[in-house]
């Protein structure tokens, strides 16, 4: 076992680089995805899509990644990436999204896992500080189940769908992590 694949195989995903061709599952997203990453946004000519995921693929200057998760040998199911890396604090943030037919089978947690491990025992960062808006319950239970410590509430910080939402920051330490999952596999 090479010692890439230590970090990014997982029980029933494998975490890889971004490829063109993966603009069909950014496609298959839908409003309630956007909703939950970012917000709702008018319609996008494919040509928009393509200039975004062409961005994705060049090399960024910092510790940001994005990863696409493969189930069963080739079909992408999701995305996770790391974003707004502090080497000089140890902490980073992470998004994730999952093809609307792909929620619900654990693949979210199996992402987060493998990135976390990564970051914190390779890379030496020392806290996760992921965000979530209130109306996403499915992602704040998964953040509860997994450990991660509720540490701050922004309130009315998201408006959608003709209401104010909360921002729910979530934080793990890689001692936290270490702790409930191993340092190693």
């Amino acid at each position: 076992m090479s010692s890439s694949s230590h970090y990014w195989q997982g029980a029933r995903l494998t975490l890889r680089a971004i490829e063109p061709s993966d603009i069909e599952l950014f496609k298959a997203f839908d409003d309630t995805i956007d909703r939950n990453v970012d917000a709702v946004y008018w319609p996008q000519p494919d040509r928009r899509r393509q200039e975004w995921l062409e961005s994705e693929l060049k090399p960024r200057e910092d510790d940001s990644f994005r990863w696409i998760a493969v189930a069963g040998g080739d079909e992408a199911v999701g995305t996770i990436d790391a974003f707004a890396c502090n080497r000089r604090f140890g902490t980073f943030k992470y998004g994730l999204a999952l093809a609307p037919s792909q929620q619900g089978k654990g693949y979210g947690r199996e992402m987060i896992e493998m990135v976390l491990r990564f970051y914190f025992n390779e890379l030496g960062y020392q806290k996760a500080t992921p965000h979530v808006y209130s109306f996403n319950e499915p992602s704040i239970k998964l953040h509860e189940k997994m450990g991660f410590m509720q540490e701050g509430r922004l309130r009315n910080m998201v408006y959608t769908e003709g209401r104010y939402f909360d921002e729910i920051y979530f934080g793990m330490t890689r001692d936290e992590f270490n702790e409930k999952y191993g340092a190693a596999r």
